[in-house]
């Protein structure tokens, strides 16, 4: 059985990813939950990832880190990990790898945090550019592939890249067109999206540099977590 290694629900988006391909796939794993410390998680996080991050993935003697080569590892033994379509997969490939090295605006100016409700100081230029590529981008899976989700009718690993930006919109009432917040109401309505958020909002362990980080963009409307 696999095994895979996570950090807090609230903070880690990285985590999210995996974590959701394989309860949507319904893979059977044993979930191990590390929490961030305060600086540095590199020794700590190193007794089980090579790199000192998470995600982690065990598989017997296999050890398998970053979220995209999770994936990548999981759609070698299992069907269904990215569409059976050849041009939504080769479109759902290219959209996955947009995210995972890209949007580097969204990820610093809202750090995903998924029990606070934030009004942004201000929407950088820079934020809302990445902001229309997202609806541009979403827009043109929804409706080359028909939808519901962005490669097709079926949940694939491009959705779980991008589903730590559904929390992001939420958390941080990002404005989407039409079609896009459509996409992100059928994404938080999943029963596996609702999973990570009301175990996120359990969570009493609080980090302040991630708190730091998500209140230094802007004034907080409300904190949904159960109080420590």
């Amino acid at each position: 059985m696999y095994t895979l290694f996570i950090a807090n629900k609230v903070y880690s988006s990285w985590s999210l990813r995996p974590w959701i391909m394989m309860r949507e796939m319904e893979l059977l794993f044993e979930e191990k939950l590390v929490t961030f410390g305060t600086g540095s998680n590199w020794e700590n996080f190193r007794k089980f990832s090579p790199a000192g991050k998470v995600p982690c993935l065990h598989d017997s003697e296999s050890i398998v880190w970053d979220s995209l080569a999770i994936i990548e590892y999981l759609a070698d033994r299992h069907t269904g990990v990215w569409p059976q379509d050849p041009k939504a997969k080769i479109w759902a490939r290219c959209a996955a790898a947009e995210m995972h090295s890209g949007f580097n605006q969204l990820r610093s100016t809202c750090p995903m945090h998924v029990g606070l409700r934030i009004r942004l100081k201000e929407v950088a230029v820079d934020l809302q550019a990445e902001i229309d590529r997202l609806n541009e981008l979403w827009c043109e899976g929804l409706n080359r592939f028909g939808g519901p989700f962005l490669a097709g009718e079926k949940f694939t690993a491009v959705d779980a890249f991008f589903a730590p930006v559904i929390f992001r919109i939420q958390t941080y009432g990002l404005k989407m067109n039409e079609q896009a917040s459509g996409y992100v109401k059928r994404m938080l309505a999943l029963p596996t999206m609702q999973q990570w958020q009301t175990e996120a909002l359990r969570e009493k362990w609080r980090e302040p540099g991630h708190e730091k980080s998500a209140l230094a963009v802007g004034e907080v409307l409300e904190d949904k977590r159960m109080q420590p």
